[in-house]
Order: C-alpha cells, then sequence, then structure tokens
C-alpha cells in the first residue's frame, strides 16, 4: 500500500468513526417535531461521499455510470439516466416525447396530454412549457389516483400521451391506463416520484411502478424513498427513447460518448449532419435543442449506497404505513382513510387523510392541531393545480388547457385532504405519538 492510499484508508475510517458517535439531537423526546420525511443515512453514505470527493470528479462520471446500472438492475430495466431533479427528470421523459426521431408519433405543439391536476405541478410543467395542451381528468377516493373511466371522455384526435404520477406511492390503475394507451397508440409517462419500490401486477406478474409505461420517472430529494440530495432519474425498455432522453440531458448532442471520452464510435469525424460541412467534430454536432440537467459523481455515490439499503427503505414505509391504518380505522367514519388500488403493493410516500362531511372539524382544524403538537402535515401537493397563480391567464383566457367535468374530487382534496409521513425514519414512540395526536382531534 502506497503511502497516499495509506492516508486515503485513514481518512475514510475517521469519517466513519465521527458518524458513528452517538448523536444525541437524533433520538426522541416526548414533543419533538415530527417530520413528514427526511434522510436516512450513516455512516456508510457520508464515507463514500468523501472517497468519491477525493477523486475530485466533480461532474458525472464512473459512479454516476455505476449508480445508473445499479439502479436499472433494481428495477429490472434495460435503461437509467441519473439527472439533477426529480422535476428534470419529467421535464426529460415529457421532451423526449416531442424527438423529431419519433417520427408521427412525436408530440407537437398543440397536441393534448392527458393528466390530473391533483398532483404535483412538475408532472404536467412541462406539457404547458411547451406548447401542448394538458387535459385533466379527476382523481378518485380513497386511492387519490385517477379516474380511469374518465379516460375515454378526455380523448381527442390531438390526443398523443398519459402523463401521470402514483399518489404517494399508490399506484394508479395501471391495468386500465395501459390498456388505454395500447388501444389508442398514446405514450405512457409513470411520474414514478413518490413510489419507487412499489409494485403493480400485471398480467400475473409483479413488476415496479415506472417500469410499465414507455417512460418512469423517479425523484431523490431528501424526503423520498432514498436520497442523494438533489438527484433524479428517467428510466426504460425503449432503447430509442433511452437515446433521446440522453441526448436532450447531455446539451442536445448527437455524439453518445461520455464525457471526457472521444471517438468511441471512431467516425468523429466522417459524418455528414442536417447542413454541416462533411466531418464536422461529432461531439458539437445536436441533433435535439436539450439542456445540461446531469447529476454529479459526489451524489451517485451517496445513491449507490442508498440502492443497496432500498429494499429495507421500502419496507419501513409500509409497515409504518400500515400502523397508522390500523391506528386509525375506527376512525373511518370522521376521515376517509387510504386504501392501497386493487393489484398493487405500495411502498408508501405518506398516510392520506380526507376529513368527512360531518367529522365535527374541518380539515384546516385538523392541521392546526396536529402541527401544534409538532407533527408535520402536507397537503397533497397542488390539490387542484388549475386553481393556481401559474393557471390565472389560461383561466380567464379559457386556453391552454382542457378540464373534463367538474373535477370534484380534486376539489375535495384541495379543501379536505391531507398527509402525514411514513418515512423510515420514524420510530415506534414518533407513530405513537402521531396517532395519539389523531385519536385526541377525533374523540375531543
Amino acid at each position: 500500500m502506497t503511502e497516499k492510499e495509506a492516508l486515503r484508508k485513514e481518512i475514510l475510517e475517521l469519517v466513519g468513526r465521527y458518524c458513528d458517535m452517538e448523536d444525541d439531537a437524533r433520538s426522541y423526546r416526548t414533543g419533538d417535531r415530527i417530520p413528514y420525511g427526511g434522510r436516512v443515512y450513516d455512516s456508510r453514505e457520508v464515507t463514500a461521499l468523501v472517497n468519491a470527493s477525493l477523486d475530485f470528479w466533480l461532474t458525472a462520471g464512473p459512479e454516476a455510470s455505476g449508480f445508473e446500472s445499479e439502479f436499472a438492475d433494481f428495477l429490472n430495466i434495460r435503461h437509467c439516466s441519473l439527472v439533477n431533479s426529480g422535476s428534470s427528470a419529467n421535464l426529460l421523459a415529457f421532451m423526449a416525447l416531442t424527438s423529431p426521431l419519433l417520427g408521427d408519433r412525436k408530440i407537437s405543439r398543440g397536441d393534448e396530454v392527458i393528466t390530473v391536476a391533483a398532483g404535483f405541478p412538475t408532472t404536467v410543467a412541462p406539457v404547458v412549457q411547451y406548447g401542448a395542451v394538458p387535459v385533466f381528468v379527476d382523481v378518485s377516493l380513497p386511492t387519490a389516483d385517477v379516474d380511469v373511466h374518465m379516460l375515454e371522455d378526455a380523448l381527442s384526435e390531438k390526443t398523443k400521451a398519459v402523463m401521470i404520477a402514483h399518489t404517494l406511492g399508490n399506484p394508479f390503475d395501471l391495468a386500465s391506463v395501459k390498456d388505454f394507451c395500447d388501444s389508442h397508440n398514446l405514450w405512457l409517462v409513470e411520474d414514478n416520484c413518490d413510489a419507487l419500490g412499489s409494485k403493480y401486477l400485471m398480467d400475473g406478474k409483479w413488476r415496479y411502478t415506472g417500469t410499465i409505461g414507455h417512460l418512469g420517472t423517479s425523484s431523490f430529494y431528501p424526503p423520498h424513498h432514498m436520497t442523494m440530495g438533489e438527484g433524479g432519474a428517467v428510466y426504460t425498455d425503449d432503447p430509442l427513447l433511452h437515446r433521446i432522453v440522453r441526448s436532450m440531458r447531455d446539451w442536445g448532442r448527437d455524439c453518445t460518448c461520455p464525457s471526457g471520452v472521444d471517438n468511441s464510435c471512431g467516425h468523429r469525424f466522417t459524418g455528414r449532419y442536417g447542413e454541416l460541412p462533411e466531418g464536422y467534430d461529432h461531439k458539437y454536432v445536436y441533433s435535439h435543442l436539450g439542456y445540461n440537467l446531469k447529476a454529479t459523481d459526489l451524489q451517485a455515490a451517496i445513491g449507490r449506497i442508498q440502492i443497496e439499503k432500498l429494499s429495507d427503505f421500502v419496507e419501513a414505509r409500509k409497515k409504518n404505513w400500515a400502523y397508522l391504518r390500523k391506528r386509525m380505522d375506527r376512525y373511518s367514519d370522521r376521515l376517509i382513510l387510504p386504501e392501497a388500488t386493487e393489484n398493487s403493493d405500495p411502498s408508501w410516500f405518506g398516510f392520506l387523510l380526507t376529513v368527512r362531511d360531518g367529522a365535527g372539524f374541518s380539515r384546516d382544524e385538523a392541521v392546526r392541531h396536529l402541527e401544534s403538537r409538532g407533527i408535520q402535515t402536507r397537503m397533497l401537493f397542488a390539490g387542484n393545480l388549475i386553481k393556481h397563480p401559474c393557471f390565472d391567464d389560461m383561466r380567464k383566457q379559457g386556453i391552454g388547457y382542457r378540464q373534463i367535468g367538474p373535477l370534484a374530487t380534486t376539489d375535495r382534496i384541495m379543501t379536505d385532504s391531507f398527509w402525514i409521513g411514513v418515512y423510515p425514519g420514524l420510530d415506534e414512540r414518533r407513530l405513537n405519538a402521531m396517532a395519539e395526536a389523531i385519536e385526541e382531534l377525533c374523540e375531543r
């Protein structure tokens, strides 16, 4: 072992020792704030981060490539592209479908994409930003997922895709949605950012959500199922879609060489592209108007350790959700309690509660009660995205989107629903405190 190797080993051992020291700040005391989500990590992630930093590979490099391979293996899917956020993943997944390489199937400005308003805005934002038209259908309770009975009503001659999220980890009815898409030759994008590790029984086989549609997306923001701080991924079994995603992620370039690698194809200076001079350097040929949405090797090093823990994280979320569901069951006359979609095995992101009419308290009163006891709550994201200021101009002018029916359940979620956490950082003491606070609310 060289002196440099020995010093590196000593540095990493010291990092591990530092992280393994007992941290009193992490122990729960009655009355402490209980967050809805957060990072769950130990010395292995920190050591991996420091180890990668010693290589000083600040952009995407060998750790990023390793992450993409290992994450694809976990999902049992062919292709994965690491990006800098779940929002960027949704942007790339949608924009890939606008590529001229897709011929007549590409989404053009003015084409329509079926989605829901009861979700996170970055599922819809790329559609609007590109100039396509989101078509909003309602959702159903208690699953809070898309009402599949409205899909046919939303269909028009301009429809090109369906892009919907699995709400709080609960898979939408993938069998019905996929059958609808297949019947009408539509693209299906699964926003899987809140559902990593969820499974759906499709054609007699359990498959991970995000791998059943044409494209799936994930987020690695700290409250999500695994984290690398910021980060996300786009994945697919389709090699052409993968090529387009990679191109758009990496400035829109036509070349498929990794960063820092030249001429892996052997034709760097011999091709002809567009109206460029013959032999123009392929490293600077652009087949798309793309972005730079890569993550860094430092993030990927953390993510690779998190992948190793992902199955345990998923099981912890299921266990925590089941604990709350059992404790809350006797209050089903006051609260609409969450239920898993048929033929699904959710990796829950949160525990959704909807206040019933006549409960004796409102959603806002329930939220204030829980927050006053240190229990962090969240709305179901936008509630109804169409009601937000970002839609003011479109709503006033009646352009830019279509709405199918009154979206009554979406509006109910906007006024009556909220959720609390089930993330792996919750132990039984915290879960008990959460349950006791809801019991106090329902019994007062």
